[in-house]
Formats: structure tokens, sequence, C-alpha cells
């Protein structure tokens, strides 16, 4: 606990001279190390480092490192340090050993030695001392640090700093040595042997290489340049941005690895792999445990593969579902990797070429390095993923219509806002597609990129919309229900007026106006460029009974109850919140506002029914939804959809006329025969009663 109590209460207090005068008189003799000493930095530094070249550490403190480089035979040194202290320490400590070492008092920020004097300048941590947040004090002085150095250095001499590569520091120092024109090379220190006589850093140490280039006139050749751990030649980027984002993902997977080894069994842990051409997410990984499996030498470790486009389902896209396919897998350890769309994947050959070095770092330890780990995947292949159409709408922002090949290879098409990427806002089976040989059962692939190939399949160009087949669980409860309606087996005869919030691709209200011909439905929909989406992308077109009117649903429904009051006998709420940040993402707040539905119950007539599509992951905000409903809709059911946040609520005012499960399901066989277009066939697995089979009270 003592040690503790040597650091600065402020982190800008370690660039402050009298901080460390008092931290080496209090700490003594014992020596510090910034960032572990010769032998863990021996491999990267000993690449830039000659017998014969003449060295200036800055900010040497009392660490070993210089006396370990005299002692192997690096013997020009000359080391400066701010605290007169520890100058005075460390000359005391070489005088006899080490009779060439030099010990000086000097500030890095203001040498008194000549230009060019240096082949070498070595930090370690002074950097990182100094530049100690992002504020334009601490970049100032880091500046006139980096000026110093290239001014005491030769041209082809090294700027060699030991660093953590905090954020802001990467980011100055990258930058202000691209700009100059110097070669910026970075080393990854190898765990196995980075560490502090202070204990080990949770974040990788790095070796920045800035190299002093003579310029050449008309020439702006830059290179900048990353060697990972253990990796003998450099990867090389074309910006700073590219450079900078793949040292973020050697700290984030050394985090993870950390994580990993302090606690085998944690839970689910996440990790994004980047493009090195285009700076964009690659792979996302997810490492998942199971703890119930009984662990042998086949069963320690797999890497799934996710098929494009089945990122969004409950088994590969949420933590329970991730933890029911490690137990069907039968690994103790499973890495589940997401494909991001916009990325292309020739075959999973080419994915495991890729992965197999950065995934076997995650393995558990005690694996045979030479063990080959099996790759899953569905059916054996990677899926099928087609960008159709991407466009921007002021409302909805960024997103894509894409086409992805779905179980039993089945093809869907999708709505997807990319600012909730991993959500499917609509989705509708296409009708027109090619055979697919495959199943489901998860084919074990070694980690050799000759060992699995994928089937050519395609889609149609121009495939037609499976409109008998509602895609979405949601979908098909709101459709179901209908049955609540007074007898349902009279409603031929009369017509059922319907008000759908929320037009998404139009599945829903065209699905309701194919089938249920008595239904006359107005959609209200905020969004203009999700009309245009819906009818040139998912078969929607309005009609005689199926209007769509483009304005807010809030504003709609409210100008609705001045001029008229139960005009409907269904109102349909499936509207998505545009603020991700809420724990309510559908629907909006303000829809479930007691002024506001108490406008909508005005809207209903005495039987009508107001069904909800809530998705709301905040125990809290769900209550209180559920305690205003009941409130203003006395009779309030909720059907929570299997593997799913959606939760449809059924909403009524009459309270007289309660119906139990058994009565549901009753009275939705008498709304199948009654309601269903007659002559017209839709999909038989839509049968309402299996729907209601969890209604349940509130």
């Amino acid at each position: 606990m003592a040690e503790q109590r040597l650091l600065p209460r402020r982190a800008e207090d370690f660039a402050s001279p009298a901080f460390w005068e008092r931290f080496f008189r209090e700490r003594g003799e014992r020596v510090f190390e910034w960032y572990g000493g010769w032998r863990g930095l021996r491999e990267p530094l000993g690449r830039y480092l000659r017998p014969r070249d003449s060295i200036l550490v800055v900010g040497c403190g009392n660490s070993e490192l210089s006396e370990q480089l005299y002692d192997e035979g690096y013997q020009d040194i000359i080391n400066v340090d701010i605290s007169d202290l520890v100058v005075k320490q460390m000359q005391e400590r070489s005088a006899s050993l080490r009779p060439k070492m030099t010990y000086m008092v000097m500030d890095v920020l203001q040498m008194d030695f000549p230009d060019v004097c240096f082949q070498v300048v070595l930090d370690k941590g002074t950097l990182d001392a100094l530049l100690t947040d992002a504020e334009e004090s601490s970049l100032s002085r880091a500046e006139r640090m980096f000026s110093e150095i290239g001014r005491v250095l030769q041209f082809g001499g090294r700027y060699l700093c030991v660093s953590l590569a905090q954020g802001h520091v990467l980011k100055a120092v990258v930058e202000h040595f691209y700009k100059k024109g110097w070669m910026v090379r970075i080393h990854q220190v190898s765990t196995n042997e980075a560490g502090t006589s202070e204990g080990e850093f949770a974040l990788p140490v790095f070796v920045y290489v800035m190299t002093k280039m003579k310029p050449v006139p008309g020439s702006n050749l830059c290179i900048l340049e990353l060697c990972a751990e253990a990796q003998e030649k450099p990867d090389r980027f074309k910006s700073t941005q590219q450079l900078i984002e793949a040292v973020k993902e050697r700290q984030q997977y050394c985090l993870l690895r950390s994580q990993l080894s302090r606690n085998p069994n944690a839970g689910t842990i996440s990790l994004d792999l980047y493009s090195e051409e285009t700076s964009q997410v690659r792979y996302s990984l997810h490492v998942v445990h199971n703890p119930t499996v009984k662990v042998s030498h086949d069963n320690q470790f797999a890497i799934f593969i996710i098929p494009q486009g089945r990122e969004t389902e409950w088994l590969f896209g949420t933590e329970e579902g991730q933890k029911q396919l490690a137990a069907s897998a039968g690994f103790w350890r499973l890495v589940t990797v997401g494909l991001h769309r916009d990325q292309q994947y020739k075959d999973m050959g080419t994915i495991q070429a890729e992965l197999s070095e950065k995934v076997m770092e995650l393995a558990p330890p005690g694996l045979p390095a030479q063990q080959q780990v099996p790759f899953l995947s569905v059916g054996g292949d990677i899926g099928i993923r087609t960008i159709r159409h991407r466009a921007t709408s002021p409302w909805s922002g960024e997103y894509v219509i894409e086409d992805v090949k779905g179980d039993d290879a089945r093809y869907f098409r999708r709505l997807i806002f990319l600012s909730n990427r991993n959500v499917v806002q609509s989705e509708a089976r296409l009708s027109s597609r090619t055979s697919h040989k495959g199943n489901k059962k998860h084919k074990k692939k070694k980690n050799t990129a000759s060992s699995s190939q994928v089937e050519p399949t395609s889609v149609s160009a121009t495939p037609s919309i499976d409109k008998s087949y509602l895609c979405c669980a949601h979908h098909r409860a709101m459709v179901a229900g209908l049955c609540l309606l007074k007898n349902p087996e009279c409603l031929p005869e009369a017509q059922i007026h319907v008000l759908v919030i929320g037009l998404g691709g139009g599945s829903l209200p065209l699905f309701i106006h194919d089938y249920f011909l008595q239904c006359c439905i107005d959609v209200v929909e905020i969004d203009p460029a999700m009309l245009e989406v819906a009818t040139h992308w998912f078969g929607f077109f309005p009609g005689d009974r199926l209007k769509v009117h483009i304005a807010d649903g809030l504003a709609y429904v409210a100008s609705l109850a001045t001029k008229a009051s139960s005009s409907y006998d269904v109102v349909m709420f499936d509207v998505d919140s545009k603020d991700t940040t809420l724990g309510m993402n559908c629907p909006p707040p303000g829809f479930v506002e007691k002024s506001f539905l108490q406008k909508v119950r005005s809207l209903l007539k005495t039987e009508g029914i107001f069904i909800l599509n809530l998705v709301c992951r905040d125990p809290l905000l769900r209550n209180d939804a559920l305690a205003t409903l009941k409130e203003i809709f006395p009779l309030l059911y909720t059907h929570k959809i299997e593997e799913e946040v959606n939760e449809i609520l059924f909403c009524q005012q009459q309270t007289r006329h309660k119906l139990l499960p058994v009565d549901l399901q009753e009275t939705a066989q008498i709304l199948e025969k009654a309601l269903r277009q007659p002559g017209q066939a839709w999909d038989s697995t839509y049968v309402l009663a299996d729907v209601l089979e969890a209604v349940r009270l509130v």
C-alpha cells in the first residue's frame, strides 16, 4: 500500500519536476521500471541499436535499462533527467562499474546539446508521463519535446519510444512525425516478456520507431507500419488513421486475452477486427463459455462462423442464444465470428486463413500449439448477402435493403437501419429462388484453407415477394389479436376499420389487406423514404382499402381525436424509436404517455382493440408503460415473443367479456375461417390459435 502513496493525485503531476524530485526522494534507491527492462525490450530495441551508436536516453529516472544496455556493449550513452536527486543517485551507482556512462540534469523540452549529434534518442515512459492528456498545454509540451528530439538527431537516426500508446499519445506522436516526413513504425512488445517491477500492465507495451529521413524535393513518400507481437514482416498502412486503428485493435485484443487469462470462465467477451484496406469492421468475435461441458482433449476450443445475414437471429445475435449455441456444439470455449456487410469474403478457407493466427491467441491455456482447431458453420458455408439498395433518409439515417439466405436455403429481403445494424426493421420472404443443397448440421472444418468449399448459389435478379408469409413473429401476434374483436364469426358481414402507425416495409398492413377483405386500413408513416422502400422493394401497393398518410403518428392521432371519435375497430402501433439510447426501442416514449393514450382510446369503438408492439429492455420503463396502459384500457393481454425482446400488448376498454386462453384459441379458429379470403391460400404455418397459446391477462 505504501507504493500507491507515491503516485500523484492528478495525472498532470507526472509532468511536474517537483513531483519527480519528491518521488525519487521518498522511493530511495529502489529501482522503478516503466514498461519493463532490457530482457523484455531486447527484441524490438535490438533491431535499431548498434554498439557504435551515440545514444541519448531522455527521462532516465532510476531505471536499469541504460545500465543493461551498457553491459551489453552499448557504451556511448548520455542519460538526462529533470530530477537532480535521481541523477546524483545514478551517477553514484555507475561511477565505478560503468566509467563511460554519463548522467546529466536536463529538461527534455530545452536541451543544451548541439544539433544532429545523436544516432538514437531512447525514451521509456517519458512521453507518456509528459503527455498526460489531450489538453492544449499537454500537446504543446509534447510538440516541444518532439522538436528537440528532431533537432539533436542525425538524418537516419531513430527516436525509440516505449509507450502504452494511449489514444491521445499515439495520435500526437504518429501525426507529428508523419507530417515531418519521418518513417513511422510501431512494434508491439511480446506479452510473454513485457512487464514491470511494479507488476504487469493490462494494456500492451509498444515501441515507436521514428526514423529521421532527409527531405526529398517533390516527394511525399511516407511509410506507416505496424509490427504486431511476434510478427516478422510489418503491415503497411495508407493513412495515420488506419495505423492508429490497428494499434487500438491490438490493445483491445490484449485486454480480451487478459480478461480470459484472469477469469477463464468469464461471460461473453466481444471484440471487433478491422480491415487493413478499408479501416472498417471485418469480423466481430464473441468468446462464449460452456461451463457444463466436461473438458477433454478434443472439446476445449472451436470457432463458429456465423453465415452472412444471420447475425440478427436469436441464436447468433444474443448472449443467451450464443450460450445455447456453445452448449449444442459441445465445446468449452467457442468463438463466434460475425461477418459484416460491405466486406467481401471469398470462401470458408479464406476466412480460416485470415483468422487462424488471431483466434489461436484466444485458445484456452494448455492447448497444444499444433492442435488443429475445428471451424464450424451452418451447412458448411458462409452464407450469402446481397445489398440491393443503400440510401439515407433524414428521419431514419442510412439504411440498406439486402437479400440474405436463411435457413433451409430460403431467401429473405431485409430493411436494416445502420444506426442499429443488428436489428431487422422489416423482412419478407422471397418466392423466386434457386435450390440449394445443404443442411443445418454443424460441419467441422479443420483450419486449413483447402478443406472447405462453398456450393454456388444465387438469387434471381428480380425476385418476387411471398405475400402469404409473415416473417416477423410479432406481426403474426398482432394479426392474431383480431381474435379479441367481439363475435368474430359475424365479421364477414361488416367492415373492419384499421389504423396502423408505422409502415416500414409494409408487410403487416399488406398482409391484413390481402387476406382480410373486410378490412379498410389507414397507415401513418413519418418517413416518406419508407413508402418508397415498401413499394419498390417489398411489394407494397396502396389502394382503395389501403391508404398511406405521410405524417407524424402523434400529430395524426391528435388531429383525428379533435375531429371524430370511435371511428376504428383496431389501432396498431408498430413504430420504432429513432433514439437508440433509450431503454424503450419501440414505440417512442411519447406513444405511451397517458394523454396520448386517451386520444387513442377516443378513436376506438367501444368494443375495439388497441394492439401495441412493445420493445423495452428497461424493466422500470416497461412497468410504467403497462401501468399507464392499464389505467386507460382496463382489459390488457400480453404475448411475449419467444426468443425476442418484443412483447405484444392487446388493450380493450370493455372488461365484462374477459376471455380465458382456451376461449381465445376457439375464437381464433373461428376468425381463421371467417376472415380468410376465399379461394386464396396462405402459408400453412399461420394458424392464429397457435399464435395465442402464450397470451396471458395482465
